[in-house]
């Protein structure tokens, strides 16, 4: 019984250091990836794309909004950068006040500080952030 309980606790820090990881390396991906104006782009642009793969397109990006927001929370208590990975979930989710929550985020100079540093050590211009005077 106690050997049976030592294979469950090494199979859940196994697991627990594996997806801290992916949380890890996948918010510093998306931070990369993403354009240096991502959060001043107004979220009503007109959709050139079919209707259907406009809905299919906003359907993966909540899920893996929401999929992200779990890690980023996770996180918090695990190792990797929690804050920033919730951030980058609820960035791409559709919910009522996004925006407004978005950018009193992204007003604190910690989260632009380290937003900005990730994207110097992978090689990106800075972000550039809404300013205060910008309307939610």
């Amino acid at each position: 019984m106690l050997q049976l309980l030592e294979v469950w606790s090494a199979l859940a820090v196994g697991v627990a250091l594996a997806v801290s990881l992916l949380g890890i390396a996948g918010a510093t991906w998306m931070i990369v990836a993403m354009p240096a104006d991502y959060f001043l782009r107004s979220s009503d642009r007109p959709h050139s794309r079919h209707p259907a793969l406009h809905l299919l397109w906003v359907v993966v990006r909540n899920i893996l909004g929401i999929a992200l927001l779990a890690l980023g929370i996770a996180m918090l208590v695990l190792p990797g950068q929690g804050l920033l990975t919730m951030l980058l979930g609820l960035s791409l989710m559709d919910f009522p006040g996004k925006r407004k929550l978005l950018h009193r985020a992204l007003a604190l100079k910690s989260v632009q500080r380290s937003l900005n540093w990730i994207r110097r050590k992978g090689g990106q211009p800075p972000l550039q952030f809404p300013s205060d005077s910008t309307p939610a």
